[in-house]
């Protein structure tokens, strides 16, 4: 699976380590919306969109399955976050 798009949203929250939002498009067919940007210790990462359970816990709609992809989404909106103006 390749991602064929990135677009980012920058947003500035006082006291929040969230610092926008992503939209990526794998292999032209398929759209996932929400993705939060985080900046972490030592990188920025993308969180995938999720939804709050009753019980107060946190369930992600969309999320790879293995380390490849993962590293794939977050270099590619690390690397798209720093484009952005």
């Amino acid at each position: 699976m390749e991602i064929t798009s990135v677009s980012v949203q920058k947003e500035q929250k006082d006291n929040s380590r969230m610092i926008g939002y992503a939209e990526i498009v794998f292999d032209n067919c398929l759209k996932v919306n929400g993705i939060r940007i985080i900046k972490g210790n030592t990188r920025i990462f993308a969180a995938m969109p999720n939804k709050k359970l009753q019980d107060g816990k946190y369930k992600d709609y969309v999320h790879p399955i293995n380390s490849e992809l993962r590293r794939k989404i977050d270099d590619a909106v690390e690397e798209a976050y720093n484009k952005a103006e």
